[in-house]
């Protein structure tokens, strides 16, 4: 198939936020189509008039601009085989099932509920599979016409012929479905709206669609699909189908494995190229040792024969890793900017008061913390302290660490020592306590520990020099003589 031709689509149904697995499928279509120098769509698929909300389509379209993800045409963009969106193709749907309900390779069914649940314990019951009877398949004139009077509104269902459907998916090789299993299939609801099974072929054979990409939950519709492109006499597309994306415990990926919405991962502060890095692995693999692509290399790289057939695993420690890695490569100004509207949110800071000077102690503050927090939610978490006037001492850093019967002694000598200083750097900071050690004959941890706990309130952080020296040396000694207070007061009570 020539390049030109490569047309790939991804198609949501607006009726929650875009997921992990659907932000995954998005991107191998996407990857694909820009590897071969193809075309990448994105269609809305909105039928579902009772759970598509404008919403919804708004935290598709935020997901996917997040992500870096660009369609080729689509909302906002347009071209030349729209609409993108389903309601707005009604009167396609409806041209194409009268050509087949002329062709008679669909008909008007008008069987309620009632009818067909009996219709399928009757050959239940008779040991048959149960699948639509055929009822309406012949009806005359007149029995339309007395159903109607009844108030019966008619679906249309496609006439399956009874012969095995094959397909070759280009992951899996060849795929047989026995035309015995398949029933008679509505196409078309009875209030005009168009089932998945067929809108799709619809959408995908006239917007040309060379490639369809997608999870191999949708496998079972394939055989329903291809029925339909012949029916029309369409051209029919390639397929692959894609293993779908499990919890840690192989269970289908859900809220408790961790948050499943991508525009999630935007508020916890974790970095788009990350995030689309980690995904793209998810089922995937150059073949090397590499894990951190550039978006150049991963589009270079992306080819089907390098998906696994496999169900890939989620896992968030697996996420973290890679984030942590591409904030650990980022500059001090721009992980600074990155993090300044989670620092605005915590009112930790406002941007318009960041001075030139707080501004510097701002990026000193994420020099030290760099390579320490997974995303930016964690940074706020863990750096805290120097943004707040009195620092929460964690209750197990207290008792642990400061509730020792020396510590008191301990931290007034060093507060005594670090008040007469009239340098602040780490070498005189690292004097001081070398001095203090030696003259209560106490080893350095038995100052840095209690020390560390008292200015941040942790018991794990950066360098306690580099700390101190970023902290200042007045709010070193007022915590320092907080912690005495407080260590003290619990005592005493």
């Amino acid at each position: 198939m020539k390049n030109k031709e490569i047309r790939l689509r991804f198609a949501p149904s607006p009726t929650g936020y875009l997921h992990i697995g659907g932000a995954r499928t998005a991107l191998f279509n996407w990857l694909y189509a820009r590897h071969y120098k193809g075309s990448f769509i994105l269609r809305i698929e909105d039928t579902d008039q009772v759970r598509s909300t404008e919403e919804a389509v708004n935290v598709i379209l935020e997901g996917m601009k997040w992500l870096g993800l660009d369609w080729d045409e689509g909302p906002g963009k347009g071209g030349k085989y729209g609409p993108y969106f389903q309601m707005q193709r009604l009167p396609l749907y409806q041209e194409f099932a009268e050509k087949l309900l002329k062709d008679k390779k669909a008909y008007y069914c008008y069987c309620t509920r009632e009818e067909l649940a009996a219709s399928r314990e009757k050959q239940t019951k008779e040991g048959r599979l149960p699948k639509y009877d055929r009822h309406c398949l012949n009806l005359s004139d007149e029995d339309k016409k007395k159903y109607e009077d009844e108030g019966r509104k008619p679906v249309i269902r496609l006439k399956v012929p009874s012969k095995k459907v094959v397909f070759n998916d280009l992951l899996r090789g060849e795929v047989a479905f026995e035309g015995e299993l398949l029933s008679d299939f509505v196409i078309i609801k009875s209030d005009g709206i168009p089932t998945y099974n067929y809108a799709v072929v619809i959408d995908d054979a006239l917007m040309k669609i060379s490639h369809v990409m997608r999870g191999d939950d949708h496998i079972s519709n394939t055989p329903k699909q291809i029925l339909i492109y012949e029916a029309l006499g369409f051209d029919i597309p390639k397929f692959a189908h894609i293993p779908m994306i499990m919890g840690p415990d192989h269970t289908r990926l859900s809220k408790r494995h961790g948050a499943t919405s991508v525009m999630e991962y935007k508020k916890m502060g974790y970095i788009p190229e990350a995030v689309v890095n980690y995904i793209a692995h998810l089922g995937w693999s150059s073949g090397d040792e590499r894990e951190i692509f550039s978006e150049e290399e991963l589009i270079k790289e992306f080819t089907l024969d390098k998906i696994s057939k496999h169900a890939a695993v989620f896992s968030m420690e697996k996420l973290n890793w890679f984030n942590n890695e591409y904030l650990k490569r980022m500059s001090i100004d721009s992980l600074t900017e990155k993090l300044i509207p989670f620092l605005e949110e915590a009112n930790y800071i406002k941007k318009e008061d960041l001075s030139p000077d707080k501004l510097k102690w701002l990026k000193e503050i994420v020099r030290l913390m760099q390579g320490r927090f997974k995303n930016f939610s964690q940074f706020i978490d863990f750096a805290d302290y120097f943004f707040k006037d009195k620092v929460n001492i964690e209750p197990e850093a207290f008792q642990s660490v400061l509730n020792k019967e020396e510590v008191p002694k301990v931290l007034q000598t060093l507060k005594d020592k670090l008040s007469s200083l009239k340098s602040w750097d780490e070498e005189n900071i690292e004097n001081a306590i070398r001095e203090v050690a030696s003259s209560l004959q106490i080893k350095g941890g038995q100052i840095i520990h209690p020390t560390r706990v008292a200015l941040s309130g942790k018991k794990v952080g950066p360098s306690l020099f580099e700390l101190m020296v970023v902290l200042g040396q007045k709010k070193t000694i007022e915590r320092l003589g907080e912690a005495i207070e407080k260590i003290k007061e619990l005592k005493n009570n």
